[in-house]
């Protein structure tokens, strides 16, 4: 057995992933360091940014250290799809911290590195995975085993989770991997059953940029694919061949499995297939079960670094004493926090992995008739809802666990049988399973199940709303057929009812286009798994605090489906009615909990603005946007929308419309099409669209009536904007709109934006354009370090009198840069093109600064204030852009 423990290790195999030649070569960066800043007494982080050619591709990477001298493992931290580097810089900075190597970069056609999207195929990202290895063995820091090998982790969440796996799998030098929300077997997640997940995979490719942005291979099978609706034997072996489970056999590394209970695109049953796999080879295998996943939800940021430091401390480090934890962990919703309207969450583990069919409790299923007959509708229209991929990112499928139903089937297209109501609470933790006899007009039957839970008032809740599909081929002579229903964790209270909705359309997937009529009938009863050995922590305070805020809160989630929730908050500021937003010493710290995001941050946005924030990679912007819109909680400090105080749920957020991180569209649905099923999804009347005017502002015109997957990358980006605007926000928060857009496309969406404000409204923009929101923008906020740099109109910041830019007749060296910066009278100092751009203090004059500048042999042509917002931008930060 060859468990790889550190201090114990075994021999080796060859190396799966070889290159003829010498494979990875640094093309720019090498010994470019950069110090990031810490605001406490903690070790400063060394990052050294590279780009490398690895086997005829370019990759961007970062490579961070920390500390004195001396050898450390390492630890290669991939992203999520559709990202970059820069989404895992702060865990890598935390790491470091810790005393890893972290390596991270970005993948094959993501961010500044080139290639085709391979969806991790073995000869590409996995053999760029080897060869960023072969580049950590011959760095001075890193830890090796032997020459050539060294002590290395891997780890990432959803690609990134899946790339650990398969290097693990492909190269024997990685010592340990901490996947999180990730496919063990990409084939089962996107076409479960022979059914086709056509809104993951649409999303997938629309994230990826379109099919041609990947490899050639793939981007004929999805087209195949999604104009059949159903997946071939080809389609299949393809993704396998991409999967994890391809080398299930050869992954014997410890391994920490973190997947999303809300999550349906890879769902429970593929970290209990990896679990299964691995711990089969003879390697540790932990399983935590995580509140969120890729449908929105907690994903316990803080918890899970937290514990993933742990594993590599002890299978990297070799501490024998760092607590990994339990062998499972689940976190479980317990209510909601009356502070803030956050769910609140609560840890239960078991010392082993129950599996999902653990304690199976047996329950009897009947209907209003013993065998009931339903349709399915020409077109496989309208389909039932489940889940809302890349609509449900706020968090849709987590009001499941707090008793909020958000699921719709449709009279005539569903069967239905129900339990008799349990007699004690019944905790479901694992994948129900039952056997139905399904018989069809049709020769192939598609149905798709769920297990609803029933209220004694009526009231239905889907589990993280998720369903199954099944697939019955040769249906017309009937056939019993046993379901595997999704795995989840679900308290079902005293008094409710177990229901078994078999639907024949459902949103997220391909139905038969077909009509044809199903008729259904129970063939057991329904087996409901309840893991007794896994245990919820003790509340840490008395029962009477634990139930009280839960009072308000049942009253607060029954408004909600009425759309008019309420949470409990400070009193309505009169004298702010009319201010769009005052912000007030905001502030949020960093995941652990000693580093500040956002800090004392206080600023005031009025009526008819267009606001630019901006600041450096790092400076906070995303973290003030979501603390403004509710989805995260600030530390400290205070917003506030037209003077009422903001937080998860608050009624006033009903004025705030958002752009943030893109938008999921479903690609065959024409625009009008997706932006009617969004805000349906909202639960708000549709004359409260304003969606004439909406789209009349975003000036799609006839573009509307076509399918979204026909659009330019500047159309969907006004799409989203559309979609932002439906309801007409008072106030519109728009993150990056103009990303990967062209000059043409920019000077629209800028239009976009100012005709939007025309009525008064406002607009929050953050932008890395400079240039654009110069001409956008009529007010400005600059950050940097969490703190706020500067704040008001856009002409008074970029004429301000008290930075010039100096012409010079050659570039000024950095030794006299510093000198200058140095000067009696001037706050800062920064090399532009065209000579330095020198900002005064209150003591400073420009005469006094020609006069040094003569002195200091400074070859000067021009003194002038500067113009330009870059330029303002550049002086304001210090040019730590």
């Amino acid at each position: 057995m060859d468990l790889r423990l550190p201090g114990l290790r075994g021999p080796r195999r060859p190396r799966r992933i070889v290159s003829a030649v010498a494979a990875v070569v640094v093309l720019a960066g090498a010994g470019t360091w950069t110090a990031v800043a810490s605001d406490d007494d903690t070790p400063a982080v060394h990052r050294a940014d590279r780009v490398m050619a690895v086997d005829g591709v370019r990759l961007d990477t970062s490579y961070f250290t920390s500390g004195t001298a001396g050898r450390r493992p390492a630890v290669l931290l991939g992203h999520g799809f559709g990202g970059t580097k820069d989404d895992v810089r702060q865990q890598a900075e935390d790491l470091a911290r810790d005393g890893y190597a972290v390596l991270t970069w970005s993948a094959r056609g993501f961010g500044r590195s080139t290639g085709k999207i391979g969806l991790n195929d073995p000869k590409g990202e996995v053999a760029d995975v080897s060869r960023l290895i072969d580049w950590l063995a011959k760095q001075p820091q890193v830890q090796l085993d032997r020459s050539g090998d060294p002590r290395v982790g891997v780890a990432g969440a959803s690609y990134g989770g899946a790339i650990s796996l398969l290097a693990a799998g492909y190269d024997d030098r990685v010592d340990a991997i901490a996947p999180a929300i990730t496919y063990w077997n990409l084939a089962d997640a996107l076409f479960p059953d022979g059914v086709f997940k056509k809104l993951w995979a649409g999303i997938f490719f629309n994230t990826g940029g379109g099919a041609a942005r990947f490899e050639p291979a793939l981007a004929a099978m999805y087209e195949r694919v999604a104009e059949s609706g159903t997946p071939d034997t080809a389609a299949r072996e393809l993704l396998e061949a991409r999967s994890p489970s391809a080398v299930a056999d050869r992954i014997k590394v410890p391994t920490l499995l973190l997947q999303g209970q809300t999550d349906s695109l890879f769902t429970l049953a593929q970290s209990d297939a990896a679990e299964e796999a691995i711990r089969a080879n003879g390697a540790p295998v932990d399983v935590d079960w995580i509140a969120g996943g890729h449908d929105g939800g907690d994903l316990e940021g803080d918890r899970v670094q937290s514990r993933v430091r742990s594993w590599f401390d002890r299978y990297l480090k070799g501490d024998k004493a760092a607590d990994t934890g339990p062998a499972f962990r689940v976190t479980r919703t317990g209510g909601v926090d009356s502070t803030d309207g956050a769910a609140r969450l609560r840890g239960a583990s078991a010392d082993t992995y129950p599996g999902l069919e653990n304690g199976e409790r047996a329950f009897t299923l009947t209907g209003r008739r013993e065998e009931q007959s339903f349709t399915n509708p020409p077109g496989a229209s309208p389909p039932a809802v489940s889940a809302l991929p890349g609509l449900g990112g706020g968090g849709l499928s987590q009001l499941s666990s707090l008793g909020v139903g958000v699921s719709l089937d449709f009279p005539g297209q569903y069967a239905s049988f129900d339990s008799a109501p349990v007699t004690d609470d019944l905790r479901v933790t694992g994948s129900p399973t039952v056997t139905v006899h399904v018989r069809s007009t049709s020769d192939t039957a598609v149905l798709f199940a769920k297990v609803y839970d029933v209220s004694g008032s009526g009231g239905q809740v889907l589990p993280s709303q998720l369903v199954t599909p099944v697939r019955v081929e040769g249906a017309k002579a009937g056939k019993d057929v046993t379901i595997t229903l999704p795995a989840v964790d679900h308290k079902v209270q005293d008094g409710h009812r177990l229901r078994l909705v078999l639907a024949s359309t459902d949103l997220g997937y391909a139905s038969p286009m077909t009509p044809a009529t199903y008729t259904v009938s129970m063939k057991g009863a329904l087996k409901v798994p309840t893991a007794p050995a896994v245990t919820t922590a003790a509340a840490p305070l008395p029962s009477w605090v634990w139930w009280l805020p839960l009072t308000g809160a049942a009253i607060a989630l029954a408004l909600l489906l009425t759309a008019r929730r309420r949470t409990a908050g400070p009193a309505p500021d009169p004298a702010l009615a009319e201010v769009p937003l005052q912000i007030t010493d905001l502030s949020k710290k960093y995941a652990n909990g000693d580093r500040y995001s956002v800090r004392d941050l206080s600023f005031r946005v009025e009526k008819g603005q267009v606001l630019g924030l901006l600041g450096p990679n790092g400076a906070g912007k995303t973290t003030t946007l979501r603390m403004l819109m509710g989805l995260i909680t600030p530390d400290g400090g205070e917003i506030r929308v037209f003077g009422h105080a903001v937080r998860p749920g608050a009624p006033v957020l009903s004025r705030v419309g958002s752009f943030v991180e893109g938008a999921g569209f479903l690609p065959h649905l024409s625009g009008r099409e997706n932006l009617e099923l969004y805000w349906r999804a909202t639960g708000r009347p549709a004359e409260d669209a304003h969606l004439e005017e909406a789209l009349e502002i975003a000036g799609l015109g006839d573009a509307l009536a076509r399918a979204v997957r026909t659009y330019s990358q500047g159309m969907r980006q006004r799409l989203a904007i559309a979609q932002a605007m439906l309801g007409l926000p008072d106030l519109l928060i728009l993150d990056e709109p103009t990303n990967g857009l062209d000059p043409p496309q920019i000077r629209e969406m800028r239009e976009v934006m100012i005709r939007y404000a025309a009525d008064g409204r406002t607009v929050i923009v953050s932008s890395h354009l400079l240039s654009e929101v110069e001409q956008s923008c009529t007010h400005l906020v600059v950050m940097d370090r969490g703190r706020l740099v500067q704040a008001g109109p856009v002409a008074e910041i970029v004429g301000s009198g008290d930075t010039l830019l100096v012409g010079t007749a050659a570039p000024v060296e950095e030794p006299v840069v510093e000198k200058i910066a140095a000067l009696p009278g001037v706050a800062s100092a920064v090399p532009v093109d065209e000579g330095l751009l020198v900002r005064l203090d209150a003591d400073g004059s420009a005469q006094r600064l020609v006069a040094e500048l003569v002195r200091l042999d400074v070859p000067v042509q021009t003194v002038g204030p500067h113009r330009r917002l870059e330029d303002a931008f550049l002086t304001l930060i210090g040019g730590s852009a």
